[in-house]
């Protein structure tokens, strides 16, 4: 099969995402990802101009070689921008070739690991007590696990809480960056309070998790660590910024609670040493922002080496398409932990109609041929693309920090 044709679709259902369709001369089509929320066109233009063209003429059966020939044959490697590229157009082959042999994509890659696919919900409140209640109601739908975000006093906007009663958080809701304010002693004080109420209420069978996005220093997040662990939670996400990756010896060192690192990292060179000296529990690179499936596939083999798992990042900041992959890769993956689960509203599901469902907390993979998720042309037109911007963080002092 020769792709003969290959072309963007940018919309905003609610938010921006970036579909690639890769059409091939046996009238066999694919869709991938290529959000990148903030650098939406950023991911645009590297296609447009740089992918795309390149692209026509070639043997869409031939994966492997035509990601190789995007990371190779860049000269430039890695990065954000590129390695989303390359995993939209590496994610719609897949889709292709599943299509032509007339599989599911979990069946191409290797068949089921499991029945169904443990998701994560994110439960967000202004205060300890609003918290609890979202927590509750999730419960309420089947979550066996959720993700734990309240306000800090004293701190006016924090990361994964909505600015207003009865809103989704949304951080991108600006044309440029807001800033936001953070305190890390106000912080690592009320936190562990959080957790202590939660499981006051729910007992200890619920599995809790908690995003720092970043905020800490590694002595700071070991101190986090250990002020958690009567708490037993199912990791602490990306409690440093982790370039430099040996940060995460010190806070191994100093507790047993399990971690979570990789939303922003996108290639297996990122977690090389923190694979092979054990010092996370999970990966979080999503199939879009790592390359695509044949690239996390390599990733998730390494770190399954060193019982590692699976734990991919998965919020309403990326569309169906990377999430029913996702669903797919989960399904097969042997080393799966957990699965990011934020609900999309009627509005992206008007554009991107999937094969997946939710039942019990869990995913069901889908038995259509591909990856399952379609999107619908005419309905994304009704959305245009809307700059949005993330925030910045600044301390107290004026500092600039993580957001």
């Amino acid at each position: 099969m020769k792709i003969t044709q290959a072309y963007t679709i940018v919309c905003a259902p609610g938010r921006n995402f970036v579909t690639l369709k890769i059409v091939t001369d046996e009238g066999v089509y694919g869709i991938g990802d290529a959000t990148l929320n903030g650098r939406e066109m950023a991911v645009v233009a590297y296609l447009e101009e740089h992918v795309i063209p390149a692209l026509i003429g070639k043997d869409a059966s031939c994966i492997e070689d035509i990601w190789q020939y995007l990371y190779r044959g860049a000269y430039w490697r890695r990065g954000p921008v590129t390695m989303s590229a390359i995993g939209a157009v590496d994610m719609a082959l897949w889709d292709i070739k599943a299509k032509a042999a007339n599989m599911p994509l979990y069946q191409l890659l290797g068949g089921r690991s499991r029945e169904r696919v443990m998701t994560y919900a994110h439960c967000t409140g202004k205060d300890i007590d609003s918290c609890l209640s979202e927590v509750e109601r999730h419960v309420a739908q089947g979550y066996r696990a959720v993700r734990v975000q309240a306000g800090v006093p004293g701190i006016p906007t924090i990361y994964g809480v909505a600015k207003r009663e009865g809103e989704r958080y949304e951080p991108a809701d600006a044309e440029l960056p807001a800033e936001h304010v953070w305190s890390t002693e106000k912080y690592l004080n009320h936190v562990p309070q959080l957790f202590a109420a939660v499981r006051e209420h729910f007992g200890h069978d619920l599995h809790l998790l908690h995003d720092v996005h970043h905020r800490l220093t590694p002595i700071e997040a070991a101190r986090l660590g250990k002020a958690v662990e009567p708490y037993h939670l199912f990791w602490m996400e990306d409690c440093v910024p982790a370039e430099n990756q040996e940060s995460l010896r010190l806070i191994r060192e100093h507790t047993t609670t399990p971690l979570a690192i990789g939303e922003v990292f996108n290639s297996i060179h990122d977690y090389r040493e923190m694979i092979q000296n054990q010092w996370i529990d999970y990966i979080r690179t999503p199939l879009t922002h790592g390359g695509g499936i044949t690239h996390v596939r390599r990733i998730a083999d390494l770190a399954a080496l060193y019982h590692i798992r699976t734990g991919f990042h998965g919020p309403t900041d990326l569309p169906p398409v990377c999430l029913g992959a996702a669903v797919h890769f989960d399904t097969w993956v042997p080393n799966f932990g957990i699965q990011e689960h934020m609900p999309h509203d009627d509005l992206t599901h008007q554009v991107f109609s999937h094969d997946h469902r939710f039942e019990d907390g869990h995913f069901i993979v889908g038995e259509a041929p591909g990856h399952g998720v379609d999107i619908d042309e005419s309905a994304a037109a009704q959305f245009p693309y809307k700059r949005a911007s993330l925030p910045v963080n600044r301390l107290e002092d004026g500092t600039l920090w993580h957001w």
